[in-house]
């Protein structure tokens, strides 16, 4: 059966990992979320003191980095391991990841480490991947390309209900400010800044379901499907 690789690019807090994790799992294919890698980067550089402004000192701690997935076999839930500790509740509800992950990827050392391994992971193909630079970076010829966004009201009032079921109290207007932070960030830093692929399709989610999205987006990996297979 013909295999492809699904590159999903977009803002954050659109819903990218989530749509990236149900259609994976719908379709068979191994799922990467690499804003996780980022955050696990993050976290490391946090807990070791490292000055994220001073590139080259981050740059020589990077050999010392290992990041893999495994399975919760209860949930089902994929989670992110840093030197084989599982991290994924840490990276997600630390402010301070939060607040430096968008510099830290700004950096052009940890790009190319990161870029590295996920480009060894897709190739036997069979993959979905979500970030910021898939299509247009990490596998420029990917047979789907999409990029995500929403209304940025929207994007925030997702964000705040996560944070609030995680337990971490905030308010609107501070997720609001993070979220314009980080696009800025994302769509302005010299190495492989957020854009839109050329050949990528766009996906406004703002006023669709997870149901009618994962619908929309199974149509058109069908149609990638057969055109690879032809």
């Amino acid at each position: 059966m013909t295999k492809i690789i699904i590159a999903i690019d977009g803002y954050s807090s659109c819903g990218k990992s989530t749509l990236a994790k149900q259609l994976a799992k719908k379709i068979g294919y191994h799922y990467v979320d690499t804003g996780a890698m980022y955050r696990a980067v993050t976290l490391y550089l946090i807990r070791n003191q490292i000055d994220i402004h001073h590139p080259e000192m981050v740059a020589e701690v990077l050999p010392q980095i290992k990041i893999s997935f495994g399975l919760d076999e209860q949930t089902q839930q994929q989670f992110t391991i840093l030197n084989g500790e599982n991290i994924e509740n840490e990276i997600r509800v630390n402010p301070r990841v939060a607040g430096f992950v968008s510099d830290v990827s700004s950096i052009s050392a940890v790009r190319r480490f990161l870029v590295h391994q996920q480009q060894e992971m897709g190739n036997k193909k069979g993959i979905v991947m979500d970030g910021r630079d898939i299509g247009t970076v990490v596998f420029p010829k990917a047979e789907l390309k999409l990029f995500v966004t929403a209304d940025p009201a929207i994007r925030a009032h997702r964000r705040l209900d996560e944070l609030a079921e995680k337990g971490q109290n905030t308010t609107f207007d501070e997720v609001l400010a993070n979220l314009e932070k980080r696009d800025h960030i994302d769509s302005t830093r010299a190495d492989s800044p957020l854009m839109k692929a050329e050949d990528a399709i766009e996906l406004d989610n703002s006023n669709l379901s997870r149901e009618e999205q994962l619908a929309w987006v199974l149509k058109l990996v069908e149609e990638r499907k057969t055109a690879a297979g032809s």
